[in-house]
């Protein structure tokens, strides 16, 4: 498992310490984590991992030591940073990811290569690092289309690699989500390896949840084998509460920062019954989806329901919020809390990531959801649930919010580089575990790439 910050006995706490102070440093003290950077450990290398996920808000960058592999995994956070796009290039990505030209999507695959080279070269001068330093950069790209259920299932992430690779002169793993695809998986979720290396615990069943445009899950039971891990999207995220900012604010905002403006307005249970009666939400896992579910046509159609209701700008961003966390709630109402063991289920942690978790409104829904009405009228009342539901966040493990998907790209660019496979079948639905990415090679690296060795099952 990934190496952690550790902290000393809490055997003997002091009195005034909160339930949530008891919680974090026990975490940090007995849980497998991601250290903070100290001088290089033998054999580690240093792989810069590159992130852009649905909302196009910009690039999270790090540069991480890695060593080991699966449980063993030992990870340690050099440097994080966050590049944002400018305001028009994120509206051009936006637009381009349902109405872009076969022009507009090529140009644009090239201005994100550099974009991303320029993240790449930003944090290894942080970590203060020369490039040559760094063994690989591996590389999600941005998504622009996802279509894990049509006729032909296929996906599509731009940002150039060979222009990573020529820009930066480091060898760049990218293109991670088409062999799952390809293997007959849905390309998603991909970060449910690493959760499983950096985050299991062997007497606490965990749930990560991330937030991003997209919301997704991994449920790690105690002690878990990966076959024992599961991983899905929950829904929409940020994307949706987004969207509807953009639009009601006529552009001035792109973004509910912090929450504010659902928090002046009341949950609209009518209209919320609407959105959960998306058919994305009992569709049984594995699933993902994207804009193609919940972009501009339904984030339209939501606001014609609202203004039919009469519903103040307030009350629309308060109940898109709400449905965010609803539908987490939900999914863990469906497809995880049934599947606790007795003796695992009286208390549950989940880790919390993303944008999301920096929505102060959005997480006390999703913390105290029964006061929103949400559970009275929309979620299932059947379930057993946990006990106790203790909501963490990155933080709390050592670990920068804004630098965990990317970090999720490092290992998985790491595993690439070592032949060994990362993406989970179970969770992708793929026919078996596979090698992720495509190899770009620095030109000066390319005769040592046949050195790697493949391991069976791969």
């Amino acid at each position: 498992m990934a190496e952690l910050s550790k902290g000393k006995s809490q055997r003997n706490p002091p009195r005034h310490q909160t339930e949530q102070q008891l919680v974090r440093r026990r975490a940090l003290a007995q849980t497998q984590c991601v250290e903070p950077h100290r001088k290089r450990t033998s054999g580690a290398q240093y792989i810069a991992g590159l992130m852009s996920g649905t909302s196009a808000d910009g690039i999270d960058a790090v540069v991480a030591e890695l060593q080991g592999s699966e449980r063993g995994l030992r990870a340690r956070v050099v440097a994080h940073t966050h590049e944002p796009f400018e305001a028009g290039l994120r509206r051009q990505i936006l637009r381009v990811c349902m109405r872009g030209t076969v022009a507009e999507i090529c140009e644009l695959n090239f201005v994100l290569g550099q974009q991303f080279a320029r993240a790449a070269l930003a944090v290894i001068r942080k970590a203060k690092l020369r490039p040559a330093e760094v063994t690989a950069i591996g590389s999600h790209g941005q998504t622009i289309h996802h279509l894990p259920n049509a006729r032909t299932p296929s996906t599509l992430q731009i940002g150039e690699p060979s222009v990573i690779a020529e820009q930066t002169g480091i060898t760049t793993v990218a293109d991670f989500r088409v062999r799952d695809v390809a293997a007959g998986g849905q390309g998603a979720p991909l970060v449910a390896y690493a959760d499983w290396a950096l985050f299991t615990d062997n007497s606490r069943p965990r749930i990560v949840q991330n937030i991003g445009g997209i919301a997704n899950l991994t449920f790690l039971p105690p002690g878990a084998e990966l076959e024992e891990v599961q991983a899905f999207d929950t829904g929409p995220g940020n994307m949706v509460i987004d969207a509807v900012a953009t639009e009601l604010s006529g552009g001035r905002r792109s973004f509910d920062k912090d929450g504010r403006w659902a928090d002046r307005g009341q949950v609209s249970e009518k209209l919320l019954a609407e959105l959960m009666a998306h058919p994305f939400l009992r569709r049984p896992p594995p699933k993902t989806t994207g804009r193609e579910e919940f972009g501009e046509p339904f984030v339209r159609r939501l606001l014609a329901s609202a203004r039919r209701m009469r519903l103040r700008s307030e009350d629309i961003v308060a109940t898109v919020t709400a449905f965010t966390a609803a539908s987490i709630a939900d999914a863990w109402d469906r497809f995880i809390f049934p599947a606790l063991k007795a003796k695992d289920g009286s208390k549950v942690e989940v880790i919390l990531g993303g944008g999301g978790a920096k929505n102060q409104t959005l997480r006390r829904m999703l913390s105290e959801s029964r006061r929103v009405g949400m559970r009275r009228t929309i979620l299932r009342r059947a379930v057993k649930r946990p006990n106790e539901i203790q909501i963490l966040t990155h933080e709390d493990f050592g670990m920068a919010n804004s630098a965990k998907e990317a970090l999720a790209f490092a290992i998985l660019a790491y595993e690439t580089l070592h032949g060994r496979a990362s993406n989970v079948p179970q969770a992708t639905g793929a026919r078996h575990r596979v090698v992720l990415g495509k190899i770009l090679p620095e030109s000066a690296r390319i005769l040592a790439l046949p050195s790697i060795r493949f391991e069976a099952g791969s």
